[in-house]
């Protein structure tokens, strides 16, 4: 007799599953967490909040997160009825692939794009397809010169994680020309918040003057809910309908709708989070390159640095001296960029600490 188990869809054990940041340090009093994008805090409003739905947990969620999307619907003067929530944006990433592309079809996205891209692209049957940066910058050029016949999505996260780096409202805007239109394009805005550039937009007009513009955002970031799992989406009415389709019928619990509605309308504390960390960001770079370190000119809520592999100032080096120090940084080499450290922007004494450890091994190298 021969015995046979459950055999999944051919190309789901190719998949490497996505690591997250690390939390933890063995033997470590204190450690400061700078491997994730999260915000150092969130608003005492969304916490008072998560406290005041508690009773309610017998109770299915809004399966339209009603009075969520109303708000975000006010808060960026968009139509309500065109905003699909999600469990993060990374759930609208899997809907969107799942919807939209299969075996056979290809997924678009850049060189050192966010990995959930060909995660997603595989765990639907899509092969992912990665186009050269220049710089550790979207190439549009080498974007659109990458679509076949079998393109159906492309994905662009502007500004990119993990490079930080953006382009321009006018990039944006040929590589949507530039692309067929029974092609996506989802404009990934996860750190829009954190963007100062005059030119720069998240991707509310495109999507109001197209049919195949998608753009996503996320509660992950600048308002510090990233434990509650809640993204949103703005689309053309047909691809709504669709991801409404998909989705689950209560995929946004009711505390991750109340507590992302309170973040929301506290503008106070969301402003204050992003001169904060945008000052706290800059000085973090300025300190780096006074120690000879090269960064990206991030714009979001990030830094990432470089240490050249085969010296004594190595990324594998600096990670381990880090982590020694109680201080936890994400290494890239799954990005493709194996000699950078993307280092999360924390509060101004834990970028105090991560500066003094960086002078520490920079001069325990030399």
């Amino acid at each position: 007799m021969t015995t046979s188990m459950p055999a999944p869809r051919p190309g789901i054990m190719d998949i490497a599953p996505y690591k997250g940041g690390e939390s933890d340090l063995e033997g470590q009093a204190r450690i400061i967490k700078l491997s994730s994008n999260e915000a150092p805090s969130h608003s005492p409003k969304a916490a008072a909040a998560c406290v005041s739905v508690s009773a309610d947990h017998n109770r299915y969620p809004d399966g339209g997160a009603n009075a969520l999307r109303k708000a975000l619907a006010e808060h960026n003067n968009i139509d309500v009825d065109r905003i699909v929530c999600g469990a993060g944006s990374d759930e609208l990433i899997s809907l969107l692939c799942n919807a939209y592309a299969g075996p056979g079809d290809e997924v678009l996205h850049t060189e050192h794009g966010f990995l959930m891209y060909a995660i997603s692209a595989k765990a639907a049957g899509a092969t992912p397809v990665a186009a050269k940066e220049s710089n550790l910058t979207t190439d549009v050029d080498a974007l659109l010169d990458c679509v076949t016949k079998r393109t159906k999505i492309v994905f662009l996260a502007n500004p990119n994680n993990p490079t930080g780096t953006l382009i321009s409202q006018s990039k944006v805007e040929r590589l949507w020309q530039g692309l067929p239109k029974h092609i996506v394009l989802v404009l990934d805005a996860a750190y829009a918040e954190f963007v100062e550039d005059d030119d720069y937009q998240p991707g509310h007009a495109m999507v109001d003057a197209s049919d195949n513009v998608v753009m996503l955002r996320t509660f992950s970031k600048i308002y510090g809910l990233g434990g509650l799992r809640l993204g949103w989406g703005y689309a053309p009415a047909a691809i709504a309908e669709v991801l409404n389709r998909v989705r689950g019928p209560f995929n946004i619990s009711t505390t991750a709708q109340a507590v992302g509605l309170a973040a929301l309308l506290d503008t106070d504390f969301t402003e204050q989070v992003r001169k904060e960390t945008i000052e706290i960001r800059e000085w973090t770079a300025d300190q780096l390159h006074d120690l000879g370190v090269t960064t990206t000119e991030s714009v979001g809520n990030f830094v990432l640095m470089c240490l050249n592999e085969g010296t004594n100032r190595s990324a594998v080096d600096c990670d381990a001296f880090l982590k020694a120090s109680g201080i936890i940084v994400r290494p890239v080499a799954g990005y493709g960029l194996p000699d950078w450290l993307r280092v999360t922007i924390g509060t101004k004494d834990e970028m105090q600490a991560f500066i003094d450890a960086m002078m520490q091994f920079l001069a325990k190298a030399d």
